[in-house]
């Protein structure tokens, strides 16, 4: 049996186009996107997945226990990019993992970075 792949993230915003703004700075692409009757969101293609933020509707979408973990280039740059709009929770720091870091984003998300 093939081990599965991870193939689509959905968070929930209530403000999705700030959401957006703080993963743009992680390198995310960002496309308004509708599919049939649902509502207009916020979807990112990378690495064979689909990233999609859409917008808050009831207390029952809230994703903000979701923790998200990212492997990118460079830590000191993206925190450069976000500069005090970025909530560190911990600092940038060598783990086993290499150098690591974990943010909150607008949302109450907790981000891993993993350099």
């Amino acid at each position: 049996m093939t081990a599965p792949s991870l193939n689509l993230i959905v968070l929930r915003a209530a403000n999705p186009g700030l959401l957006a703004s703080f993963y743009s700075n992680l390198g995310f692409q960002f496309e308004v996107e509708k599919h049939g009757t649902g509502p207009e969101h916020l979807a990112a293609n990378t690495g064979g997945s689909t990233f999609e933020i859409y917008p808050k509707t009831t207390a029952d979408s809230d994703t903000s226990a979701v923790r998200l973990g990212f492997r990118v280039g460079s830590i000191s740059q993206i925190l450069g990019d976000l500069g005090d709009k970025v909530d560190v929770i911990t600092s940038p720091s060598r783990s086993e993992w290499g150098m690591r870091c974990v943010l909150r984003d607008p949302e109450g998300h907790k981000v891993e970075l993993v350099e």
